[in-house]
């Protein structure tokens, strides 16, 4: 432009001008440069945020793994490998970027950090590779390689972001060589950093960096999220069935209800407080953790309501989360045999305590209650009926369902006296044959045959008659002196009679029994 057949002034004219395009190009370089410093520093603070972020997500899932060991620990083991992997790339990038910038004063200004040379001589020796630049190139390939080992084969997204951001050119079609805008092919590590000015090269390294936490983190979020989805997975769920009671009646109104459950064999509670009807109850006696589970080993008690309360506390994050436990049960009786019941035989007896059962299918004794005139309760079900005056007395049941509505009874059994005693001597009742000896020391008694009640009975007198003698009335259970006399004027084959036996129930003696019929002894010698 300032040569050829120009006039002196034209030239002076024309050498202005490329000192002025000159300066313009200066211009923009140093505009460039400074755009890529301000990037650089960018991506530095965004690197700085995300290794933050990343710290605390692996701090939470270490606090995880030592709550829960058998979920999170397999997840916390990958979780460092990864991070190790990563210092350890971030670290040598750090060295790299340090060395490169060593000789610059001001790490601000970048208009001076236009040059290549000390990049260029640490990859390259002439057109060949240098040792830093193999070592540079290993050190891409050694992270996106391990790392993607790493990773489960589920994450395929996250593996192919790993592949994408440290690809060398070595997955490249052909001579694995980039092709220019010129047409020209070139190597990949001669391609982004041969001739590149210092910022440039500076940036891309940090560029480097910011993958490498955005590859932490990814694989940090995908592997949680994996083990979520796999949590909430429908596979892990069962049906259980809610209901209000624990037992219903034929006719009432089912009140339960179908729920869905997670089941989770790595759920284990931090520590179990549970209490049965207020005792507290211990761990291997009473209950046993297992699986997502705690088993009860509890026996089922006496009959009635029986409630389960505490909770179970889980750690999460550090902090204690209580679980509450409210469950009831009732336990009724075992019934070991079978009822028969002979209709139109509902009787009790006078002057008798007649032993009876009351109770309400399905419902514990202590929340039955029986009423009737001379009826006490012994325990449980167990009762005692003490007829009094009447012929007939009427017994109600009441008990309460588990949802308190009341439910009622009543039966009525006819009041009959006791039998008519029998008089005995002996032990033998109505007749006998033995000697006169034996008769004058045996005792005079009264007996029930046949009755269901074992009843002690007594005898307070009795009259003593023998063929030809006067009547004698006798106090007491055996012969008094006068009766003794009477006896001896007695002859062989005379029939000694025993009558008006004043008999008494032992433990009763206000119960009049009927009159005890007589007994006749023949006399042997």
């Amino acid at each position: 432009m300032a040569g050829g057949k120009q006039s002196p002034r034209q030239k002076m004219v024309n050498l202005m001008y490329l000192v002025f395009i000159c300066m313009l190009a200066l211009n923009m370089s140093k505009e460039v440069l400074a755009a890529f410093g301000l990037m650089n520093e960018k991506m530095e603070t965004s690197n700085i945020k995300t290794g933050e972020s990343n710290l605390a997500f692996l701090n939470g899932l270490e606090t995880k793994a030592s709550e829960n060991e058998e979920k999170f620990g397999p997840l916390y083991k990958k979780a460092q490998e990864i991070k190790n992997l990563s210092k350890e790339y971030f670290d040598y990038l750090e060295t790299l970027k340090v060395e490169i910038t060593k000789d610059v004063k001001d790490p601000k200004d970048y208009a001076v950090m236009d040059k290549s040379d000390y990049l260029d001589q640490k990859f390259f020796q002439g057109d060949n590779l240098g040792e830093e630049g193999k070592e540079f190139l290993k050190r891409i390939n050694d992270y996106r390689t391990q790392v993607s080992i790493i990773l489960p084969k589920e994450m395929k997204e996250v593996k192919s972001a790993v592949e994408s951001r440290f690809a060398t050119g070595d997955d490249l079609k052909d001579d694995g060589k980039v092709e220019k805008r010129d047409g020209t092919r070139q190597d990949w590590i001669n391609y982004h950093y041969e001739g590149f000015p210092l910022i440039a090269s500076l940036t891309k390294l940090t560029a480097l960096q910011s993958d490498i936490k955005a590859t932490e983190e990814d694989a940090l979020k995908a592997m949680l999220q994996g083990q979520l989805t796999s949590e909430i997975s429908m596979t892990n769920y069962t049906t259980l069935l809610e209901q209000e009671k624990s037992a219903y009646y034929a006719g009432e109104k089912f009140t339960g209800s179908i729920v869905l459950g997670r089941k989770d064999g790595t759920t284990r509670p931090n520590e179990v407080n549970l209490t049965l009807d207020g005792r507290k109850l211990t761990e291997e006696k009473d209950f046993v953790i297992e699986e997502g589970k705690v088993r009860l080993l509890i026996s089922a008690g006496s009959p009635g309501d029986h409630e389960i309360k505490g909770n179970l506390v889980f750690l999460q994050d550090g902090e204690r989360t209580e679980v509450a436990v409210s469950q009831k049960f009732a336990t009724i009786t075992k019934p070991n045999a079978a009822l028969i019941a002979a209709d139109k035989m509902n009787v009790v007896y006078r002057g008798v305590a007649n032993p009876m059962t009351i109770s309400i299918p399905g419902i514990p004794s202590n929340k039955v209650s029986a009423n009737a005139p001379g009826l006490s309760r012994r325990s449980g079900s167990s009762y005692v009926m003490n007829p009094g005056k009447g012929r007939t007395v009427k017994i109600t049941a009441r008990g309460s369902l588990p949802d308190g509505s009341p439910v009622s009874s009543s039966a009525e059994f006819r009041i009959k006296d006791i039998p008519r005693p029998a008089g005995s001597i002996r032990g033998e009742a109505g007749s006998a044959k033995m000697p006169r000896k034996n008769l004058e020391i045996a005792t005079v008694g009264a007996i029930l045959e046949d009755f269901d009640f074992d009843l002690n009975l007594g005898v307070s007198g009795f009259k003593f008659k023998v063929p030809g003698q006067p009547t004698v009335n006798v106090k007491g259970n055996k012969l008094d002196a006068r009766a003794k006399s009477a006896l001896r004027r007695a002859k062989r084959g005379d029939a000694v009679q025993i009558f008006d036996v004043q008999g008494y129930i032992t433990n009763n003696r206000t119960y009049k029994l009927k009159k005890v019929s007589p007994v006749v002894i023949e006399i042997t010698n």
